[in-house]
């Protein structure tokens, strides 16, 4: 398995869920990182093997070689930017010799570089093996928000080497055929392994003193306080909200636009009610202990936070982005939807479930479906297929 470190992420956290899955069956796995950094890092399990790749200047070389048409998108977008776009590229030789030495059986990366990286790597490498990418955000959105549209090009021939290509839900599905002109059915949707068996674990002690039984109800939401995020419609919702009860939010995470969160708050004079307690090891003990959670994204491909509330049976509400939300909620049925960046519309749908939550025991019924346990088979099957 592919990625590019053990940071904080939903791939990261994923891909650490199916690596237990795989070992637990019997299967080797190695956990190749550009660089063994990262919280999750002290959650790998013993019996998974962590690869960090040397970095090295040659990377170039490696590509003119297997993939002459990419180098030139690449340079330009380098040339554009004070700063290397793609670092990790740096790795591309370091993966190339780890594919030659240990010569697995199949390559699975996720993310959009290390999918690239994986399919040129796996290609100059020259030993058999099979390529698996996997899909996890809506690729056309992402390409236009980090400025990559001179790569598409490169991304479609890239995943079109790929052996599967795996689309973490039908939404990212669509898009990456549509985007990248790839039949449809060469996509295989299939969700990320989630751990839905916490519910003990969650049910711990209140993690924060908002979250006691007799403090008033929490809207709860969770991820890195980037743009996808759009954290800012969720705090004028709540300030709605707030206007006409009493009621707090808490937004766990970190990233660049904390700063612009907090002076967001205090403009909207919801400041006291308002905690940004930063990364947290365990969101689900916030979940279980939430009035609701609520998932205002821009874009996503399967949000894990939203699966992960339903697993401890703490009521959604979620914009309708694209993709996955939907999905997950059944359109509606197992959560309420609102259009992106509609910060009434989610006021008030944040207001009807803290009048008349759903009933728990369902929500994480609905949770179960993404269980790793119950997809490492289909994953099993993809990664491993039986001879024809």
């Amino acid at each position: 398995m592919h990625i590019p470190d053990l940071t904080l992420g939903g791939v990261q956290r994923v891909t650490l869920n199916l690596a237990t899955a795989l070992t637990a069956l019997g299967y080797r796995v190695d956990l190749v990182l550009c660089k063994a950094t990262g919280p999750f890092l002290a959650q790998v399990p013993e019996a998974v093997t962590v690869v960090e790749l040397d970095r090295s200047l040659r990377f170039p070389a490696y590509l003119l070689a297997v993939a002459p048409r990419s180098l030139i998108p690449l340079l330009r977008l380098y040339g554009r930017r004070p700063r290397p776009p793609f670092p990790n590229l740096f790795y591309l030789p370091a993966l190339v010799c780890y594919l030659k030495r240990e010569r697995p059986d199949t390559l699975l990366s996720a993310m959009a570089m290390p999918n690239l990286m994986a399919t040129w790597a796996a290609r100059s490498a020259g030993v058999p093996m099979r390529v698996v990418i996997s899909q996890h955000s809506h690729l056309s959105t992402e390409v236009q928000d980090m400025g990559w549209g001179p790569l598409v090009p490169t991304i479609r021939r890239a995943y079109s080497q790929a052996d599967t290509r795996i689309a973490v839900s039908h939404g990212v599905a669509d898009d990456l055929s549509r985007h990248l002109r790839i039949p449809r059915p060469e996509v295989v949707t299939l969700p990320p392994a989630f751990r839905t068996n916490f519910l003990g674990q969650a049910e711990t002690a209140a993690a924060h003193p908002w979250l006691h039984p007799e403090a008033p109800p929490v809207i709860l939401g969770a991820g890195r306080l980037v743009q996808q995020k759009d954290f800012p419609t969720l705090l004028r919702a709540f300030a709605r909200v707030r206007q006409q009860r009493r009621v707090r939010l808490i937004i766990l995470g970190k990233g660049p636009l904390r700063a612009d969160l907090e002076t967001l708050a205090r403009t909207l004079g919801v400041a006291a009610d308002v905690a940004l307690p930063g990364f947290v090891d365990n969101p689900s003990v916030y979940m279980a202990h939430a009035a609701v959670f609520a998932s205002s994204s821009a874009w996503e491909g399967l949000p894990g936070v939203v699966i992960e509330a339903l697993a401890v049976g703490c009521p959604v509400v979620s914009t309708d982005c694209p993709s996955g939300p939907a999905e997950i909620l059944a359109g509606g049925t197992y959560g309420r939807l609102v259009p992106v960046g509609d910060s009434t519309a989610l006021a008030a749908a944040l207001s009807a479930t803290l009048d008349a939550p759903p009933s728990r025991d369902r929500l994480q019924r609905r949770a179960r479906a993404f269980s790793a346990d119950l997809l490492v088979d289909r994953y099993r099957e993809v990664l491993f297929p039986e001879p024809a």
